[in-house]
């Protein structure tokens, strides 16, 4: 494929993805998803903002040392502290790249920023040449730049050009713009930025007017290389372009485009898939490419059309995104090589002691349930990959007695960090309420609930529940996320507020680590 027809895709899932409400990732969990999306063919991935806080340092610096293929990328404001921290955690990647940004529109300069115009060009050009000293790999975004001035953005835009910036990426960070408005601002750059044949234009856009994959599309008419795209489109407020969507119009419409990625599609289904599970955010069942209706015909003009020709309702195949025919069955007598042929095909790497984990509890789950599907495995697997939460409580056993004339209660058995086993009850207004008041007599863990919400994972009356929940403390500004399955949603929502529970304990155990560390004379 020409460079002229090579649509780099540069996914931002674990940067921008991350930043949508509830979409927070554990450690494991975001290294799990980049080599998914390495698996996926992506070119960058943009693995965090380092200086954001210890964990994101910790996680990006963990995907550039290990990730292979793609670039890795780091965000950072244009400011000599975000810059180094940037440098400091993907300097050990392959190829390593810094994202340098900075508001250009004139209700950011005024607002936001309380800078003048020239200002701006002198603090864009700094963050560029001193992200440029650390590795020839920069990229440069004027935040904002579908709502700047023209004439300004150009002359921005040229003198990152000229500090280093190898990418120059526009984005429409509100989702303000049109299509045809915002192809015009990029065949404006290009016809008006002397020095644009030294760098890639890249395109970023939202979704808040449903518009960011139009915006992302017209910006690839009109000249626009690189691409920046989330899986499930997911990210701030609206979201981002959505990836597979962006890829698959780029394949199926290659005769109007005459451009094409990278990306293994048949990875799409399988990627998507395995961010729903690490975040809890569902994907709409009439979601574009990756959501359940996407191949389905209910229509019975649809179906007759689909038995006589398939092209006449389908302009792509379900295979070409890695969407199964059908669901591969998985039953008691299946052996850990299955499993584990089925988890890579489903996109997850385990290691031995995962997957030894994994088929315990697989065969667990195949004593109660007939058929284990391909979303019974993932949340299995999930409980796995995810789990780098110390379990400070565990949950032995539960028990709840509840009836339309009767008080709601609830027994738990818990073993205690120290290992003592303890037992204790609590009524509440209904048994999962009666449940959660009773781990908190046990732990000591006072939280308000935030959110709780119960899906079926699989179809049957057998299916497993997957709860998820939210818990906040008055000490943190944080919500801390507990999730858990079961056939027994009852157990479900204990395992739940338990694996939250435990979350908070690790964080004030964290923080007294810290806190004595900090003392003078610690460690001497």
């Amino acid at each position: 494929m020409a460079d002229d027809q090579r649509i780099r895709i540069f996914d931002t899932t674990l940067r921008d993805g991350e930043q949508s409400p509830g979409a927070s990732m554990t450690h494991a969990e975001k290294l799990e998803m980049a080599r998914a999306l390495a698996d996926l063919g992506v070119d960058v991935i943009e693995a965090g903002f380092p200086v954001a806080s210890i964990g994101d340092f910790e996680a990006v610096r963990a995907i550039a040392a290990e990730i292979t293929g793609p670039t890795i990328c780091g965000l950072a404001r244009c400011n000599d502290r975000d810059i180094d921290r940037a440098w400091e955690a993907v300097r050990y990647a392959q190829r390593p790249r810094i994202h340098v940004f900075l508001a250009t529109s004139a209700i950011h300069r005024e607002h936001k920023l309380r800078m003048t115009p020239e200002q701006i060009v002198e603090r864009a050009v700094a963050g560029v040449r001193r992200a440029a000293g650390y590795c020839p790999d920069v990229e440069f975004s004027p935040e904002d730049a579908a709502r700047t001035e023209l004439d300004f953005l150009c002359a921005v835009v040229e003198a990152a050009i000229d500090a280093g910036a190898t990418t120059v990426n526009i984005p429409d960070t509100v989702g303000y713009a049109t299509p045809s408005q915002f192809s015009k601002v990029i065949r404006t750059l290009r016809e008006r930025v002397p020095n644009i044949g030294k760098a890639v234009i890249s395109v970023h856009c939202h979704d808040d007017l449903g518009m960011a994959v139009a915006n992302s599309l017209a910006g690839v008419e009109a000249g626009a290389r690189q691409v920046e795209c989330t899986i499930n489109g997911i990210g701030e407020r609206a979201g981002n372009a959505a990836l597979e969507e962006i890829v698959m119009a780029l394949r199926t419409r290659r005769d109007y485009y005459g451009a094409d990625t990278g990306v293994k599609t048949e990875r799409l289904y399988p990627t998507s898939r395995l961010l729903t599970t690490v975040t809890g955010l569902s994907v709409q069942r009439n979601k574009a490419i990756v959501g359940r209706n996407a191949f389905a015909h209910e229509s019975g003009i649809h179906q007759d059309g689909m038995l006589k020709e398939r092209s006449t309702y389908e302009i792509m195949r379900p295979e070409e995104v890695g969407v199964p025919k059908t669901d591969l069955v998985l039953g008691k007598h299946s052996g850990r090589h299955a499993l584990k042929d089925r988890a890579i095909g489903l996109g997850f790497h385990l290691t031995d002691e995962q997957l030894n984990a994994v088929f315990d509890d697989f065969k667990a789950l195949a004593d109660k349930k007939k058929e284990v599907y391909d979303d019974d495995l993932a949340v299995l697997i999930e409980k796995q990959i995810g789990d780098d939460v110390p379990k400070a409580w565990e949950l032995i056993s539960v028990q709840t007695t509840t009836g339309s004339n009767m008080l709601p209660t609830a027994t738990v058995c818990i073993r205690r960090p120290d290992g003592e086993i303890v037992q204790d009850a609590a009524i509440g207004t209904g048994p999962v309420d009666a449940i959660f008041k009773a781990v908190e007599r046990v732990t000591g863990v006072r939280a308000s609930l935030h959110d709780f919400a119960i899906r079926s994972v699989t179809r049957g009356k057998d299916a497993q529940g997957e709860v998820t929940l939210e818990l906040a403390v008055e000490s943190d500004d944080i919500d801390f996320r507990g999730r858990a399955a079961s056939t027994d949603i009852i157990e479900a929502s204990a395992l739940a507020y338990i694996n939250a529970v435990n979350a908070i304990a690790s964080r004030r155990e964290r923080g007294r680590v810290r806190e004595v560390a900090g003392r003078p004379g610690a460690g001497a």
